[in-house]
């Protein structure tokens, strides 16, 4: 998918790679959340952007499991009121960049 095409959907898209640095960051999940791309690209996702979601809820899971397709139900609580959330966590075996998908 494009930079164009991940920016056009209507949710939030992060991805990260196994050590958990943010390589993509699509506008609408920064519009949602008003964090500037250039902030968050290059930045450890659960320790500096979305520390709400290290936890066993969602970061461990990726240390846990080497394949998920799941939607779970969440609240998000940094920088913001706490906002009802579903997210759906992706990570495939052999592949490095994994994916939370936010839609609010």
């Amino acid at each position: 998918m494009s930079v164009d095409e991940r920016d056009a959907l209507p949710f939030g898209v992060v991805g990260f790679e196994t050590d958990t640095i943010v390589q993509s960051y699509n506008a609408t999940e920064a519009r949602m959340s008003g964090l500037d791309p250039a902030t968050v690209i290059g930045v450890p996702f659960f320790d500096a952007v979305a520390q709400c979601m290290n936890n066993f809820m969602v970061a461990q899971r990726f240390e846990d499991e080497p394949e998920i397709d799941d939607i779970i139900p969440y609240v998000l609580t940094l920088r913001m009121r706490p906002t009802r959330v579903r997210l759906r966590l992706l990570a495939a075996p052999g592949t490095p960049r994994r994916y939370i998908l936010i839609e609010r």
